[in-house]
């Protein structure tokens, strides 16, 4: 009678070991399938920059000088405690008193904003130069790259200063001067692209049949390119969120009191012993994004070109 209750119990035990094991193998296949972490930081930064206004708590632009260098609730409540009168702010206060949380929530709506016009026009300029680069060749192929292996060769920081100086810091000259640095990623990778398509047999048919070049670089070659293209933005956009930011932390990007990420890591960086959340916030915030549009281009990547497929 008790070997079969104990051998009852060591099957009810080793039944819950495989379905826990089964549980854990089939969770890891799905996060190493699929971007799980990614998505979830990227969803949370649309939906904060498309409802900010109803999200942040307070205004990101009014200060209360009570709450200067405020420490975070969930960090110091006590020092709320002793003030009942002071607003509780759950991520602190920074050198006006402004709410930490309510910035970095409108900073999300300017980050996405600059990445996308400046993606999208970079990107636009970029195609359209490499597809006529890789089709025609020659004389033209020959200028588009000089141009751009001249434009790489222009420190882009100095190039962003001396705009700055030129015609003053505003939102629309960081558009510009992202869109700048977005255009030449594209050209060499999608002409790269166009010079191995351009010899296939449908393109050599198109050209039989009286097909304008015009139509064979719209209709046959570009729906040939988006998987390209999409991987090459994916992979940008982080690299444009972390320039803005740069430029804002320099003094020659989104101009003060905007809310942007870079611009407040650079008005906290002389309060860091003395209030290191106004610093550490965005620059969380920054390191999140940056890494999760990194891990969402790679597997995109590796999905899209099964060269380079690493999930079986």
């Amino acid at each position: 009678m008790e070997s079969s209750i104990s051998k009852d119990i060591a099957e009810r035990f080793s039944s819950d070991k495989n379905t826990r094991s089964g549980l854990l193998a089939r969770s890891w296949y799905v996060f190493r399938r699929w971007p799980i972490f990614p998505i979830i930081v990227l969803s949370v930064l649309l939906f904060a920059g498309i409802f900010a206004p109803v999200l942040a708590p307070h205004d990101p632009i009014l200060g209360n000088l009570r709450l200067r260098n405020a420490p975070p609730a969930i960090v110091d409540p006590g020092w709320y405690d002793e003030r009942p009168e002071a607003t509780r702010l759950l991520l602190g206060g920074d050198h006006v008193g402004r709410d930490v949380l309510s910035r970095v929530i409108h900073g999300a709506r300017i980050s996405i904003l600059v990445a996308a016009v400046s993606l999208g026009t970079g990107m636009l300029i970029g195609t359209a130069l490499g597809l006529v680069a890789g089709y025609y060749g020659g004389h033209v192929d020959e200028i588009i790259l000089r141009t751009v292996d001249v434009w790489h060769a222009v420190p882009f920081l100095l190039f962003a200063m001396v705009a700055s100086v030129m015609f003053g810091s505003s939102f629309g000259l960081v558009l510009v001067l992202l869109a700048t640095l977005a255009w030449s990623g594209f050209v060499r990778n999608i002409r790269a692209e166009v010079l191995s398509l351009r010899e296939l047999d449908f393109i050599s048919a198109s050209k039989i049949s009286g097909a304008s070049d015009y139509r064979i670089l719209v209709k046959h070659l570009f729906p040939s390119i988006r998987n390209t293209l999409l991987v090459i933005s994916s992979l940008r956009v982080g690299q444009l969120i972390l320039a803005e930011a740069s430029l804002s932390f320099l003094g020659v990007g989104i101009p003060s009191p905007t809310p942007a990420w870079g611009l407040m890591i650079a008005e906290g960086r002389q309060y860091v012993e003395l209030a290191w959340w106004q610093t550490v916030v965005p620059g969380i915030a920054i390191f999140l994004i940056v890494v999760s549009l990194n891990f969402l281009g790679d597997w995109i990547r590796d999905r899209l070109d099964p060269r380079l497929k690493q999930i079986l």
